[in-house]
Formats: C-alpha cells, structure tokens, sequence
C-alpha cells in the first residue's frame, strides 16, 4: 500500500471508544487515494463526554472533510450534525458525517444498507422473509430499518434493553411495511437470525440465538468482525447454515461510505 500524504492532504477521522479494533484506516484511505483525492483516515480515540469537544476540533481543522464514527458514538453523534439523512433522522444514529459547504455537518447512516447488500450478495431474496435481529443499537436500529425497507414480512427485535426495543419497535411499526415485533433467543419459525449486538466479540460470550433451533434451513449473519468467524457463525456453519459474517457486511458499509464522502468532496 502507497499512500500519498503531503500538505495538501484531506483528513477524515475514524472515532470510537475504543478505536484500536478497526480495521479500516488503511483500506479506506487507498479507496479515497484510489478515487483520484489526496484524502486519509485517522484513527481517533474518543470517550463519550469528550465527543461534543472532538467534532468542535474537527470542524476548526480546514482540511478535515469527514467523520466516520464508530462504536459506541453512532447515536449521540447526531447531537453533532446541522443536517441529516431521512434515514438517519428516522434512526437518530450516524455513522458517517461531511462536511457542508459552510462548516457545518451532515450525517448518514449506512450500516443497514450494507447489511442488506451482503445478503443479497449471497443470493439472499429478503422480501417476504421474516427475520429474527438481536440488538436495537444503532446498528441494529439501521439493519431492521434496511430489513423492512427491502420487503420482509415479519421481522422480531430481540434486545435487553426493552424500552428501546419497544421504541423502535412503534417507529418501525407506523411505516406499515412489515409485522414487527418483540423477539426472543429462539430463532424457530424465522427463516433468517442475525446479531447486530457485541455479543460474541470475547470467547466468555453467551450465544445470542439459541442454536438447538437452528437447522440448514436457516441464514445466520452476525455483524462483529472480530473474530472473523464468532461462535455463532461457527455453529451455524457446523449445522449447514449459509452465514454472513461481519466483513461482508463492513466490505458494503465502506463502499457506501466512500462513496458518500467523495460525492461533494470539500477540499
């Protein structure tokens, strides 16, 4: 990898807390390079009550065009942006701001539209589907949206924390687009289980399904990406499943991403 970087390069940030995990500075600085813009990604460690602070630097630093945001920033980092996506707005969580033309930020999301292309990418038909989604996180809030967007019957949101379950639940609901619904572990009678919570990411983890009713039949996606293949995928594997992991869904997200930031590029 050869990356140009001079006086006139153009910064994005990657920001999360923690930050080392990721992965994709090097990959979506060659993107950008490869785009024909003298731009690259910088990884910055952000807690959450230094966030406010971090955007009012980025926004006083001219040659910074982009945040890409990351764990666990995705929802108060909308708190950040004058301006924002329909379907960011219905999700009240970014995961990538620009910068407008007066300083200012816009926000998206696009980790449901990723998740959504890496089914389809195995030949995965969602309408009429129902899906089983553990997690209403911000990027479990932005694949059930996808989900219902492209078409699935029924959809069931397994999440501890019941309030926000149940508010996305309501908002999901007025679309009129799918039964949606309180989900549990128990993935029978779904045709496809995907995990949109960190469960997984530590080999201590409990499952997020219960696998005694998984069988071939069934589509197992997770969204962590490390490790590459989390014990969930594992089983699901070991019974016959087709499975998607994180990196297809984060191979999508960066495509997306990329081509967001480079659509107005400021610099």
């Amino acid at each position: 990898m050869t990356l140009l970087l001079d006086g006139a390069t153009r910064l994005h940030f990657i920001v999360g807390d923690p930050i080392a995990q990721v992965k994709s500075p090097g990959g979506v600085s060659q993107m950008l390079q490869d785009g024909g813009h003298n731009a690259l990604v910088v990884p910055a460690h952000v807690a959450p009550a230094d966030l406010a602070a971090f955007v009012q630097g980025a926004t006083l630093t001219r040659n910074v065009d982009g945040i890409i945001v990351t764990v666990p920033h995705k929802i108060a980092m909308t708190a950040q942006c004058a301006s924002l996506s329909d379907r960011a707005a219905f999700l009240g969580a970014v995961n990538t701001l620009r910068r407008n033309a007066d300083g200012t930020w816009h926000g998206d999301m696009f980790d449901g539209l990723g998740y959504v292309a890496a089914l389809e990418e195995k030949g995965v038909s969602l309408a009429g589907r129902s899906v089983l989604l553990a997690g209403a996180g911000g990027a479990g809030s932005a694949i059930a949206h996808a989900l219902v967007e492209a078409g699935v019957a029924r959809l069931a949101i397994h999440e501890q924390d019941h309030a926000r379950r149940d508010a996305l639940i309501a908002r999901l609901a007025r679309l009129g687009k799918a039964d949606v619904q309180a989900g549990s572990p128990d993935p029978a009678g779904f045709d496809i289980a995907i995990n949109a919570t960190p469960t997984g990411m530590r080999a201590s983890d409990p499952l997020p399904f219960d696998i005694a009713s998984l069988s071939a039949a069934h589509i197992v996606g997770d969204v962590i990406t490390q490790p590459l293949v989390t014990p969930l995928i594992e089983a699901a594997r070991a019974r016959g499943c087709l499975t998607v992991i994180g990196t297809d869904m984060f191979a999508k997200v960066r495509d997306l991403m990329v081509a967001y930031l480079l659509a107005h590029p400021a610099g």
